[in-house]
């Protein structure tokens, strides 16, 4: 996935992305949520903080990605079954919202998103607009296989899918079992296929 857009001048670095990348997931696992901060990203990746704030507006949107877009690069997949697709997806996010960093910085950033509505809809138009349309195409591929109606509420699926997970793992803060995902896939799967 992409950071948000960027503005004119130099060309960007992608080793200067991945530092701080990498820099903010370590320091929240080391600091905390709280205690991270631009400045201290910046030290760390070995990078000016304009050259932060020239890739992410603040330190929510720049955390948001560090920690909840490592899946987004992957294609879709394609295992020839809604089940297996939607294990694969889910798999990718039990293992997202699993890690350390994203453990530290879930509730930070929903205090975040809850005061400043201008966030949600920049978090949501630039990350997550891009990662459901990713994920559309898995359930493009199942309507063609007949394994869905064309009524199909896809994005009440999706938010059902990412709402699973997301409060089984990142709310409850449960230790995910290995078959999450595959049960997860399966009720779903089960519950809005063609009969």
């Amino acid at each position: 996935m992409s950071s948000f857009p960027s503005s004119r001048g130099r060309p960007r670095d992608p080793r200067s992305h991945a530092a701080i990348i990498d820099a903010t997931a370590r320091l929240l696992v080391e600091v905390g949520y709280a205690a991270t901060s631009i400045g201290a990203v910046a030290a760390r990746a070995g990078v000016g903080k304009d050259t932060i704030y020239r890739r992410w507006p603040g330190k929510p949107e720049l955390v948001f990605e560090a920690v909840f877009t490592t899946t987004d690069d992957a294609p879709a997949p394609d295992t020839g079954t809604l089940a297996g697709d939607l294990t694969v997806l889910l798999q990718g996010l039990v293992d997202e919202f699993h890690a350390p960093a994203a453990a530290v910085a879930l509730p930070g950033l929903l205090a975040d998103f809850a005061a400043d509505p201008e966030l949600k809809a920049r978090i949501r138009g630039d990350f997550l607009g891009p990662s459901k349309e990713r994920l559309l195409v898995v359930f493009e591929r199942a309507l063609l296989r007949g394994e869905i109606a064309a009524e199909t509420p896809v994005d009440l699926v999706l938010d059902t899918l990412a709402g699973a997970v997301f409060f089984h793992v990142g709310l409850v803060g449960e230790h995910p079992a290995p078959q999450l995902a595959g049960l997860l896939a399966s009720v779903v799967a089960k519950g809005i296929e063609v009969r």
